[in-house]
């Protein structure tokens, strides 16, 4: 089992920028990957960063240039830094851990753009 917590949603206007942090209850170099996942309003959730346990990453086309997911092994926890952010990144975010065939994931954290 794995509980993730995460914290630093909020609202921004166009152009600011954000810090998601996610801490997980266990180390996160023993899980397969650590993800931010969002759901817009009225959409269905999507993924929008990973790092895997080698250290490789995905980032969802619309977001490369303006965010970067990073992680610290020693405190286990995994970042989702926002920069530049757009009224279309609106939506609730999601920490997402994969530990063997299992999805874990945070509450959510909602985060709005919007002048």
């Amino acid at each position: 089992q794995v509980q993730l917590v995460e914290s630093g949603g909020g609202r921004v206007q166009p152009g600011g920028s954000l810090r998601l942090s996610c801490a997980a209850s266990l180390s996160i170099f023993s899980l397969n990957a650590m993800a931010w996942y969002r759901q817009p309003p009225g959409k269905e959730r999507e993924l929008v960063a990973r790092i895997t346990r080698t250290a490789n990453i995905k980032l969802l086309d619309s977001v490369k240039g303006r965010f970067t997911i990073s992680r610290n092994i020693a405190e286990n926890s995994v970042y989702l830094q926002m920069d530049s952010l757009k009224p279309e990144d609106t939506a609730v975010y999601y920490c997402n851990a994969v530990n063997l065939d299992t999805d874990y994931w945070g509450q959510g954290t909602q985060v709005t753009v919007s002048s």
